[in-house]
């Protein structure tokens, strides 16, 4: 399952709600809504880091006027949670059964994850 975007801040946990992006040629950082899709090149952050960003000396920054809201989970996500839950929700395939001889009470074995390691004679 693929989760939600975190800011790009370091050691913020908060989930990202807004996208930075730098026009360099033009000396402005844009503060808008969070992308649709994690780009190279731009940065995603928290409402408070969003909220609060400054840029450089002689460079602007154009910062969306209205609410950041986190963007609701889609499709996707539903369906790979439900796909999550059903994977955890199968029982444990089983081991396939050793070859034992009980003929031999000697011989190597294995049981789980536990081996049998036969005595030196």
């Amino acid at each position: 399952m693929r989760s939600p975007r975190r800011c790009s801040r370091n050691g913020c946990p908060r989930q990202a709600v807004a996208t930075l992006t730098y026009v360099y040629n033009e000396s402005t950082a844009v503060v808008g809504p969070l992308a649709a899709f994690a780009e190279p090149h731009t940065y995603d952050l928290c409402e408070p880091h969003a909220r609060s960003l400054t840029a450089p000396r002689g460079w602007d920054v154009v910062r969306h006027e209205g609410e950041f809201e986190p963007p609701p989970p889609t499709t996707d996500d539903l369906v790979a949670l439900a796909e999550a839950v059903r994977e955890a929700a199968r029982p444990a395939p089983r081991p396939p059964a050793d070859d034992q001889h009980h003929d031999n009470p000697h011989q190597t074995g294995r049981r789980g994850h536990l081996r049998v390691i036969p005595p030196n004679h």
